[in-house]
């Protein structure tokens, strides 16, 4: 399966940040860690395969596994199109099926296909090389798969995104309190293109004045590295709006997060009253939770994944820089999604079964072996900001740096070596080759000199 890493995997906080197992996102594995544990069933083993697709493996991978799943979000997007072919290459190589799970198209709320236009001839050598190897797709909504039908593909299915059925056909998702309050524990999520452009940044900052208790959940690795290094080295990372900035007042209050794996994310969002902001999986991490949330939708990806699950939302292009999350909180209705929530997950799990995969729910133990293991272990803590110089915090860090440094310095030793042997290789062979002959030495003696003097006559 394709995966930054394994759900068991439990990685300490600088190496999952200098793997990026998080792929640039940490809602990558929310999906990701549902589809294994959805999967993973008494005559099933869920191997990850790591996010890069090396054409080079497929030889291995026909040998050694029976199907290759591939749970994607946004992948037909712009920015996503290189990592796409190379997919399709490694697809187009392989004998055994090719189950994809949820991927979807991305644009704006209008759902407006334009801007994918120069990149069709990707998406359609993709798709037909994933139905080459299952009996259909599926995708993450309304938009996407209109998208594909018009470019002719009929064999797609609209499933939504496997995350949302992590825990099978039960999804409890109720309110704990008649209305916010200034005590309420709210959390906030966003993009950078939503707190930036979109105006999420206002009501942030307004949230942050009303509620104490707010906190912001980031996503990507550069809000992890801010947080956990103060690296703003990078584009992203010098958005000062951005509450996992050094430079913004929730940064400097302790009121951020970023998690590397979902269990911490999940059971944090537990102790929450309320969740709201423009990201789909942070949001989803909450309704998993059982908390309450909404999403501010920004584009077509999470618009057409609330309008199929019925999330509470609205856009955010809407929505007043004055919001308060006690009014999103108050009009949300959660009885859709909760209610119709039975019905999504049997045409999940009827996907699943026409493209010959069973699911634990149905055809194992429900995930119980799962939860079990994954309770077993020790996870960090969600990524926090770093304001503190006691003696433990600097002594993780610069641990973690030492070995670093020490696993370098060996390499580089290594590489001395071979390099030391490979010219003295090339240089024993070179004292090997034959002497020239006694013609070709005296033609390369005297050759010159002559040439010169003919041209001089």
């Amino acid at each position: 399966m394709r995966s930054g890493k394994r759900p068991f995997d439990a990685l300490g906080v600088e190496e999952a940040l200098h793997r990026d197992v998080i792929a640039t996102n940490s809602g990558n594995l929310i999906f990701s860690d549902a589809t294994h544990k959805i999967l993973e069933t008494p005559g099933a083993e869920v191997v990850s395969n790591g996010m890069k697709s090396d054409v080079g493996a497929a030889s291995r991978i026909n040998e050694e596994y029976d199907v290759f799943v591939v749970p994607l979000a946004n992948a037909f997007r712009p920015s996503f199109e290189l990592p796409l072919q190379r997919l399709t290459r490694l697809i187009n190589k392989l004998k055994i099926p090719v189950v994809v799970v949820g991927v979807g198209a991305q644009t704006g709320v209008t759902y407006d296909p334009a801007r994918l236009k120069a990149m069709e001839p990707s998406v359609r050598a993709f798709c037909s090389a994933v139905l080459d190897h299952s009996a259909s797709i599926g995708v993450r909504g309304e938009f996407t798969e209109k998208y594909l039908n018009d470019m002719g593909f009929r064999d797609v299915e609209v499933i939504g995104c496997p995350s949302m059925f992590m825990h099978g056909d039960r999804l409890p998702v109720e309110k704990r309190t008649a209305a916010l309050t200034a005590d309420s524990r709210v959390a906030v999520n966003g993009s950078h293109t939503a707190v930036r452009g979109g105006g999420l940044s206002k009501i942030i900052d307004r949230a942050h004045e009303q509620y104490p208790n707010l906190m912001y959940i980031g996503q990507n690795l550069t809000d992890a590295k801010q947080l956990h290094w103060r690296d703003v080295n990078s584009p992203a990372g010098r958005i000062t709006e951005m509450p996992t900035h050094p430079d913004h007042p929730m940064y400097r209050e302790g009121k951020a997060r970023v998690y590397v794996d979902p269990v911490t994310w999940i059971d944090d969002l537990r102790d929450f009253d309320y969740s709201f902001g423009s990201r789909i999986h942070g949001n989803i991490a909450a309704l998993l939770a059982g908390t309450p949330a909404t999403v501010l939708a920004f584009d077509s990806r999470t618009l057409e994944l609330c309008r199929y699950f019925e999330i509470p939302h609205r856009l955010l292009s809407e929505a007043p820089a004055d919001l308060d999350p006690a009014q999103l909180y108050e009009e949300a209705d959660f009885g859709p999604l909760t209610g119709n929530h039975r019905q999504r997950f049997d045409r999940f799990t009827t996907f699943l079964d026409k493209n010959g995969l069973e699911n634990t729910f149905t055809h194992g133990d429900g995930g119980a072996a799962f939860e079990k293991k994954l309770r077993s272990l020790s996870f960090p803590a969600g990524v926090r900001p770093w304001n503190d110089a006691d003696l433990a915090s600097l002594t993780s860090r610069f641990g973690w740096l030492q070995q670093r440094i020490t696993e370098l310095d060996s390499h580089n030793t290594q590489l001395q070596r071979d390099l030391a042997k490979a010219r003295s290789g090339a240089k024993a062979a070179k004292a090997a080759l034959p002497s020239p002959s006694i013609y070709r030495r005296a033609r390369r003696a005297v050759g010159r000199p002559l040439r010169q003097a003919l041209k001089s006559k």
